[in-house]
């Protein structure tokens, strides 16, 4: 269980096809060999380059966890990390006050699981595409997200431009919200729109029967 307010107890998360390891600056060198091996397909993903911005990047991602706004992970196939995911953006909510009290909130920031999260710097080396790795990687950050933490939504977003990622999104059963223009820097070095999905608790079961069926199915697409 990943319990925020707690990020030094994390402990890795272990799937079909995949390991999900909490991010460590001992996971730089790995990490940077993993982007920089082969770039053919990142495309329009905000990948590191070379180790110095690996660096920067795993420095990024743990300030931010310690200051709960992200819990980021390597994924490791076969012993090798071969990529990264991280849950991030939380939020916690601020519940009207009034005679009527919804259960089990508010929750309170360092103490109790956020009430929305978003899957976010999802990216694999071009080895670990296509195994099915992805699709066990991202049941285990959905477990966490709806099964422990309760979350009341769930977001992804991508660059509007990248058909890929989006019709993962789609095929996963994710409902499409609409495109935020202007949204954010893109990694070609323009200002990207951004394609924003998300999924309800109640839409998870199926996500996962989704989710599983790529794993328990044919070694193809990711």
């Amino acid at each position: 269980m990943i319990t925020v307010g707690v990020l030094g107890s994390l402990q890795p998360r272990e799937g079909a096809h995949v390991r999900l390891v909490p991010m460590a600056l001992s996971h730089v060198d790995a990490l940077a060999a993993a982007a920089m091996a082969d770039r053919s397909t990142f495309g329009l993903a905000p990948i590191p380059r070379d180790r110095e911005a690996t660096l920067r990047y795993v420095e990024r991602a743990l300030a931010d966890q310690e200051a709960n706004r992200c819990v980021p992970f390597v994924a490791e196939v076969g012993g090798a990390i071969v990529g990264s995911y991280r849950l991030m953006s939380l939020e916690w909510w601020t519940w009207p006050e009034g005679p009527i009290h919804v259960a089990d909130e508010p929750r309170v920031v360092g103490r109790d699981p956020p009430d929305v999260a978003e899957i976010g710097h999802v990216w694999l080396s071009t080895a670990a595409q296509g195994k099915a790795v992805n699709a066990a990687a991202l049941i285990l950050l959905m477990q966490q997200a709806f099964d422990v933490w309760r979350v009341h939504r769930l977001i992804w977003k991508t660059d509007a431009r990248n058909e890929r990622s989006r019709n993962v999104m789609v095929r996963l059963g994710a409902g499409l919200e609409g495109i935020m223009r202007s949204h954010s820097p893109a990694a070609d070095g323009g200002i990207r729109d951004v394609a924003l999905y998300s999924i309800a608790p109640s839409e998870w079961p199926e996500v996962r029967r989704q989710l599983e069926a790529v794993v328990s199915g044919p070694s193809k697409g990711s």
